[in-house]
């Protein structure tokens, strides 16, 4: 290796790390360490990070040992004030040459347009990476995002976990570091099973290997979790099933285990007759174990896990785990069956008791606003009121049954299981179910009509009553997970292409409360900060935020429209005529925001004089058809391109003619004709405000 690189490992020994922050902080760590080197001047070949439950360790590879030298000009004073009359040094240039620590010979002179001016030139030299490394590890460490940090024995460094042990190796010397009251070394420490002794580090090409060959640890969680993935799935397929590997879950599992092992269990057949979701969450959330189903996607009596060490009886540790997951069904079987001996209609009164919002009343309120918004809403969309209604009133009934207590995940599914178990109408079931759709970015959608009524309605209610009572979302703070709500709304209004009014819906859930602190403002806020979630919307969607706000300038509050008229800006914006056309509009706007006289209602085509201005008005008058027809079917694309063909004689308009003329009926004719074509556009949107 040249002697101007060398290799740089650090690691940090820890107890268990959370296993759901491993990942983010082994993520964080290296973008401040690579941040920091490149703040630094500090070049490198690259970078591999690792993160195992018991460390977080990063290898730099050929990163350069010292700075390059900056060299750098300091300006002193004037040359005419730095030498008297006969030619000498005055005192300031002498100060200023001892500042630099030089003597007027090595000092220059800089010419610039202000005048001449001594300067030092000097250099300075680059420091050593190993001298700045120790700063950028400790500054890269406190700046985790950790949301809760702890101390440990009589010490008061704080870290997430307690901290073992610290490696730090510049090429094959110890890094001099210290850090939490340790002292860095060149041993880590291995398996704690396998191998719980220290095991030394020669250089940091060795780390990744010793660890594997000597510690029986594998310390990049890639190569873990592609490990465990591959034998997951090869044991499925002894087993002849297939195996659902849920992405968070084999990141959790990846963070959990340092030497993986993949063994499977089963469990006895009874406990299919429960929901599968139910017996999922208990495999999945509570035992981190991954189920199975057969070829026709039906659950199966198996589940997969993964042990963290190679055990000399497998058999063994597969009968623990079977006997461990068998009290968790149980328990599900159990609720579930208990659950079933009372209907969920006869647990609404249960309701009473909980609190939604102290402001806003019980869950059992807000499921009778709910109620009556789903069935207003359901008329305008032509949904099934009555199940609406039913599915609606019903919705919030399983937070009281045992099954949601003990897997809270299960709201809405339960519901849908206990509602068909009741013999509730079609549909219902699936109202309550889908109620919480979408719960995420990329979520599905509720399946049914009625369910995307019932869960527009539940939204509206939250959104309407929580600002209602003042606690709009402020800055990263959203305990109502208000922005999800509005995000919902808009998904539900223009995925499932309901052409409905959010003004409208947001006052219909206004109305469903007796009284608000905020009334007379609550709709504005809550259609503003609706619609306000389209602009991250269109940036997911690559649509450039200038586009909504061509069209938000409309003050339209139905987000299907919306949707419609930002496509078709997007279009005509990425057009041949959209420049032009956008700097016509906003020369318009101006000139009309100038003029204050009142301009004529109609046209008059005998005073306008000049050919240009006369074809330009016919064309105008040929416009107004086909723009009309377009925006009636919601074409907005083709109106704007209609109204493309407006380029070159507007071009030629503004080239020929003087609008701002001295004869007055000239003058308000022709600004008549500019408001004419501005009002076109602006069926569609204000396209004077596009950059372009």
């Amino acid at each position: 290796m040249s002697a101007q690189v060398k290799d740089f490992l650090f690691e940090l020994g820890t107890e268990e790390l959370p296993p759901k922050s491993l990942l983010t902080l082994s993520q964080a760590f290296e973008q401040s360490v690579t941040t920091a080197l490149q703040k630094a001047d500090l070049t490198f070949a690259g970078v591999q990070s690792y993160a195992a439950p018991r460390r977080l360790a990063l290898q730099i590879n050929a990163l350069q040992v010292q700075q390059a030298d900056r060299t750098f000009n300091r300006r002193g004073p004037a040359v005419q004030a730095a030498y008297d009359a006969s030619g000498n040094p005055t005192k300031a240039a002498e100060g200023f040459a001892r500042s630099c620590g030089v003597t007027m010979a090595d000092l220059a002179i800089e010419k610039t347009d202000k005048g001449d001016y001594l300067v030092y030139q000097g250099v300075e030299p680059g420091q050593q990476a190993a001298e700045l490394l120790p700063a950028i590890i400790a500054d890269a460490l406190a700046a985790l995002p950790v949301a809760k940090r702890m101390r440990w024995g009589a010490h008061r460094f704080e870290f997430v976990r307690p901290v073992k042990w610290i490696l730090a190796l510049w090429g094959t010397d110890v890094l001099p570091l210290s850090l939490f009251g340790l002292s860095a070394s060149n041993t880590t420490r291995g398996h704690r099973i396998h191998a719980p002794g220290e095991l030394v580090i020669a250089e940091p090409q060795d780390y990744a290997d010793t660890l594997t060959k000597q510690g029986f640890v594998l310390a990049d969680f890639s190569l873990r979790r592609r490990k465990i993935q591959q034998d997951l799935l090869a044991l499925a397929q002894m087993h002849q099933v297939t195996v659902l590997l849920d992405d968070d879950l084999l990141n959790e599992v990846t963070s959990l285990n340092e030497w993986p092992v993949a063994l499977s269990g089963e469990f006895e057949t009874r406990f299919l007759d429960v929901p599968a979701e139910a017996l999922m969450s208990s495999m999945q959330e509570h035992q981190k174990y991954f189920p199975a189903v057969d070829a026709q996607g039906n659950l199966v009596a198996r589940f997969f896990f993964i042990a963290n060490l190679a055990s000399k009886d497998p058999k063994a540790v597969v009968s623990g785990n079977e006997k461990v997951i068998r009290p968790r069904l149980s328990d599900a079987a159990f609720f579930w069956e208990t659950d079933q001996k009372t209907p969920l209609a006869d647990r609404l009164s249960r309701l009473d008791d909980i609190v939604f919002q102290k402001q806003l009343g019980t869950l059992r309120e807000k499921s009778q606003r709910v109620e009556t918004l789903a069935g207003l809403i359901a008329q305008r969309v032509g949904a099934n009121s009555a199940i609406a209604q039913r599915g609606a009133r019903l919705a919030k009934a399983d937070l009281v049954t045992d099954l949601v207590f003990e897997f809270a995940d299960l709201q809405g599914l339960a519901g849908y299981y206990y509602a068909q178990k009741d013999g509730e109408p079609d549909g219902v079931p699936e109202v309550i179910r889908d109620q919480y759709r979408p719960a995420y970015a990329g979520d599905a959608l509720p399946e049914t009509l009625e369910g995307c009524v019932v869960a527009l309605a539940d939204r509206l209610d939250t959104l309407v009553g929580i600002f209602g009572i003042g606690l709009k979302p402020t800055g990263t703070k959203d305990p109502y997970a208000l922005r999800r709500a509005a995000l919902g709304v808009l998904r539900l209004l223009v995925e499932r292409e309901l052409p409905l009014d959010l003004a409208e819906l947001v006052a219909l859930a206004h109305r469903q409360y007796p009284a608000l602190p905020e009334h007379s403002t609550v709709e504005a806020d809550v259609v503003a900060y609706a619609l306000e979630r389209f602009r991250a919307w269109y940036q997911d969607a690559n649509i450039d935020t200038d586009v909504f706000y061509a069209v938000r300038a409309l003050n339209i509050s139905e987000p299907l429209d919306i949707q419609h008229r930002v496509l078709g800006v997007a279009a005509f914006k990425a057009g041949t005529a959209a420049k032009s056309l956008a700097e016509a509009n906003k020369r318009v706007a101006n000139l009309l925001s100038k003029h204050t006289e009142s301009l004529p209602d109609t046209l008059a085509p005998d005073v306008l004089v000049e050919p240009t201005e006369r074809a330009l008005l016919a064309l105008l008058t040929t416009l107004e058809g086909q723009v009309a027809a377009a925006v009636a079917n919601g074409d907005y694309a083709l109106a704007l391109e209609h109204l493309s063909v407006l380029k070159e004689p507007l071009d030629q308009f503004f080239s020929d003619v003087m609008i701002m003329t001295d004869d007055l009926a000239l003058r308000q004719q022709r600004l008549a004709l500019l408001q004419a074509i501005r009002q076109l556009f602006m069926q569609i949107a204000d396209i004077s405000l596009l950059q372009l």
